[in-house]
């Protein structure tokens, strides 16, 4: 069995490698000329850490990211509204980590590369259509130098994990439309800082309307590390104005960024001058899509941002991408025929990844936060008499379960009551 695989991003590469695990060849496709180290920070939650540790990657993790220790929730002026442990402090069996998108994809790019051997990931090609018959699917790709060449290759599966404008969703949803916007636009930057409290925490100030995200990547070295930034601010009215052109990772000046940045304050850190110190800020539209009624036509199956395209809510984006890999592999690898594979991973996974979607927007375990600023927007000295810690708990906690990444001791605690 071949299959086929569009996209290098974080899912394709990681469900590359999970075949590979279980002896079926993998072909994947990207549409960029190289596969670099670009982009910013993301979090990865213990139960894809998981994945990507049987996968025998946990060493290499450990020397480009950092194990998160503990999480912080702020009002927009700083106040605590609640705190955490994560990963293995929190008694997971395998740590979260906060890292550099790119080294990720780099560190899974270089385990296809030496696994399933050159050739296993071939850039510059996208995906612009494809054709399926009882015995597999043929693709074509175009050569991105130059648009005119292109290459057919053939597979008994095509796995599209091309991202939020993927080719095969449109194939199959053609009258879709742009992504869903809600007017809110993020600003991302990271820069060599000196270490912020204990180098393994991580902090979210203000709500949906108005967040600031802080937290490391990168182990701390002579009293420095790498720390990243977001800085996300309600801008437009989504319901009625479409997500700006063409800047889904355009790079935005100083002056746009810094009058938003301003209204954050999170004790020990200065974060105008955490911005202007950042080289290059990229902006971003927040946008998601609606979930889909199905994922699979055939031999063809949409993954990862391709398939459940979700607001950066609750560390769960990349998550949930490994997690489809695992689910798609093992169905696979265990099916007597592919299209019963493709037909038992979308049961698995459309379902759990179309409740995140729908939690991330009205926000995640960071809806505590607004919860508590639509009480009071004013200093506090006492957070259980704004809002109950119960209250708090079943926001934070509740998401977890649904999410997939619940302590056991928490599981069974919620299942009980």
């Amino acid at each position: 069995m071949t299959i086929l695989i569009a996209g290098a991003g974080i899912g394709g590469l990681t469900t590359a490698l999970m075949l590979h695990a279980r002896g079926i060849r993998a072909q994947v496709v990207e549409q960029a000329p190289q596969i670099r180290e670009i982009g910013v920070g993301i979090n990865t939650l213990p139960h894809s850490i998981a994945e990507l540790a049987e996968l025998g990657l946990l060493k290499e993790l450990d020397k480009i990211g950092l194990r998160t220790r503990e999480l912080r929730y702020l009002t927009r002026n700083g106040q605590e509204v609640w705190r955490e442990l994560r990963g293995l402090h929190a008694g997971h069996a395998h740590p979260q980590f906060s890292i550099h998108r790119g080294r990720l994809q780099m560190v899974l790019y270089k385990a296809v590369e030496e696994r399933l051997g050159p050739g296993a990931v071939l850039t510059g090609h996208r995906l612009t259509g494809f054709v399926q018959d009882e015995g597999g699917v043929t693709a074509q790709f175009t050569d991105t130098s130059d648009g005119l060449s292109s290459r057919t290759l053939r597979g008994e599966v095509l796995i599209c994990a091309d991202g939020i404008h993927s080719v095969g969703r449109r194939r199959f949803y053609p009258d879709e439309g742009r992504p869903s916007w809600a007017g809110v636009v993020m600003w991302r930057g990271a820069t060599d800082w000196p270490v912020w409290e204990d180098g393994q925490t991580m902090a979210i100030a203000g709500g949906l309307g108005a967040k600031l995200v802080l937290y490391p990547i990168a182990p701390a070295r002579d009293g420095r590390q790498l720390m990243n930034w977001v800085v996300n601010v309600r801008i437009a009215d989504g319901a009625t104005q479409p997500p700006p052109e063409d800047n889904w990772s355009r790079r935005a000046p100083l002056a746009r960024v810094l009058p938003y940045a301003r209204r954050f304050t999170v004790p020990g850190m200065d974060i105008e001058a955490l911005v202007r110190a950042s080289g290059e800020i990229f902006e971003y539209p927040m946008a998601d899509r609606d979930p889909l009624p199905r994922w699979t036509h055939g031999r063809v199956t949409l993954l990862g941002d391709a398939a459940h395209p979700m607001y950066p809510v609750g560390s769960n984006g990349a998550a949930q991408a490994i997690l489809d890999a695992r689910s798609l592999a093992d169905n696979l690898a265990r099916a007597e025929h592919p299209r019963e594979a493709l037909y038992r991973y979308e049961q698995e996974r459309l379902p759990k990844t179309a409740e995140v979607v729908r939690t991330n927007r009205v926000g995640g375990p960071e809806r505590v936060i607004d919860e508590v600023e639509k009480i009071t927007v004013r200093p506090f000295k006492n957070i259980d008499k704004v809002l109950s810690y119960k209250k708090r708990e079943a926001i934070v906690k509740g998401y977890a379960q649904m999410a997939g990444f619940a302590t056991k001791k928490e599981a069974k605690r919620r299942k009980k009551a």
